[in-house]
């Protein structure tokens, strides 16, 4: 609705507005305004025998706020259209007003079932400008891949398990939860929280692994994989399940590559796309996995390749604990690098006494330094950078923009469940109505990331 379209009617004025009306209150004058175009859809279809109905909005299946727009023959959908923005944060402008390092707290919340990988693109966007890409420790890097790994598989375990509860499968909505809640307690015990941790920083990690970690990711490594093969039990040759997921929201390779759909979904055609292969960051290069596909180009694929790769998931943090070498977690330019060594507070958030205690004893100077750092920031060089990465749902984008302050200029994120959404009329319409909310669950579209 563009802005012509709305004319906000002052108090008094008697001025018919279809899209406004105002009535007086105690409180002075109440406006309402009407829905975009939601008038002329059921008006085009009045008259014949359809009807056009809101699905939603809803949450469950979605992880977040959706609503559909649906028009309906009997029981089959003629037309789906999608109706976004209800979770708006207005994250990426707020950024803007902000310092590099306070950013990460900003994007960490857009897509809150992947935080690390929200994090990692925006940090590596600003690593590249600052040019010190090739600088930051290998033991950040290898707690980096660990952590963006468990969050893959915590995300994917969300993805089957509300569709699984969407579809009826209750056992495997709350096997699912069960397991999620064992990997939130290792990242609240790495981060001190369960979710929108800002522990991916420009330079490195927040801080090091506390004492007794690397013994819990083991133990949840032998949990998972004792665990991970009830979703295959319950799912994989289940007549009923295969019965709600073969052959539908069906979206082929064509589809994807003209809607520029990635992650599981364009892998469920056959073509093995990962940017941790084909553009490897991060060291991914040198970890050995395989990236899954299967080819079925429907829902049922998309929930094999989600199971194949928490498998490779496990592969790969099993090899980030064989490589963690003791060694700084931040990089040593201290006009980047914010103190990252000592320990987080008994309490679990905020700094410990020994950080603040190392921190106001060393010098007046490196005092003063630590008191800029924190409230100016540090400067990045003017230009522009695009980095992607592969999060749970696709290809995560993120277009950082510096003209030379401590600030950015501009921010922009290329998020996955937004651009496959765009599949939605493509896999539903011609379907049964029933078939829509499994198409949506096959997409795992999180709402947060898409409207930002």
């Amino acid at each position: 609705m563009s802005q012509q379209d709305v004319t906000f009617t002052p108090a008094g004025d008697d001025t018919d507005d279809p899209y406004a009306g105002v009535r007086e209150t105690t409180e002075g004058p109440v406006y309402t305004v009407t829905g975009q175009d939601w008038d002329d859809v059921v008006g085009a279809a009045a008259g014949e025998e359809r009807i056009v109905v809101n699905m939603g909005p809803q949450h469950p299946s979605t992880h977040g706020v959706l609503r559909l727009i649906l028009e309906l023959d009997g029981e089959t959908v003629t037309e789906a259209r999608c109706g976004i923005g209800y979770l708006h944060t207005g994250i990426e402008k707020n950024m803007e007003y902000r310092t590099w390092t306070q950013g990460v707290t900003f994007v960490t919340r857009m897509d809150y079932l992947s935080p690390f990988f929200n994090e990692a693109a925006y940090v590596l966007g600003i690593e590249k400008l600052l040019g010190i890409t090739d600088d930051i420790p290998d033991r950040a890097n290898v707690i980096r891949v660990m952590m963006m790994e468990l969050n893959r598989i915590s995300s994917h375990l969300v993805c089957i398990a509300t569709g699984g509860m969407e579809m009826g499968a209750l056992t495997v909505m709350t096997n699912g939860f069960r397991e999620r809640e064992r990997t939130l307690d290792l990242f609240e015990l790495i981060t001190g929280l369960r979710m929108n941790h800002a522990y991916i920083r420009p330079g490195g990690v927040a801080q090091d692994l506390p004492p007794g970690a690397v013994e819990s990711v083991r133990e949840y490594l032998r949990w998972m994989w004792d665990h991970i093969g009830e979703y295959e039990a319950f799912c994989n040759e289940n007549p009923i399940f295969k019965g709600r997921t073969v052959g539908v929201g069906y979206l082929d390779l064509a589809g994807c590559m003209a809607l520029g759909i990635t992650g599981p979904v364009l892998r469920s055609t056959g073509l093995p796309w990962d940017l941790r292969k084909s553009q490897p960051y991060s060291g991914y290069e040198t970890y050995d996995f395989e990236v899954p596909t299967w080819d079925t180009n429907d829902a049922y694929g998309r929930f094999r390749v989600r199971i194949e790769e928490m498998k490779e998931s496990l592969k790969i943090v099993e090899q980030c604990l064989d490589r963690l070498e003791p060694g700084p977690v931040m990089i040593g330019d201290k006009k980047i690098a914010w103190p990252a060594q000592l320990a987080i507070g008994s309490d679990g958030m905020g700094n410990s006494l020994d950080h603040i205690r190392h921190i106001m004893g060393e010098s007046m100077e490196a005092l003063i330094h630590h008191f800029k750092l924190v409230t100016e920031g540090f400067r990045v060089p003017a230009g522009e950078v695009y980095v992607p990465i592969e999060s749970p749902r696709g290809e995560l984008g993120a277009h950082v923009v510096s003209d030379g302050g401590t600030r950015p200029w501009r921010m922009h994120f290329r998020d996955p469940s937004f651009n496959n959404l765009q599949a939605v009329p493509a896999m539903c319409e011609g379907s049964m109505v029933a078939d829509v909310i499994v198409a949506v669950a096959s997409l795992d579209p999180v709402m947060g990331g898409c409207d930002r």
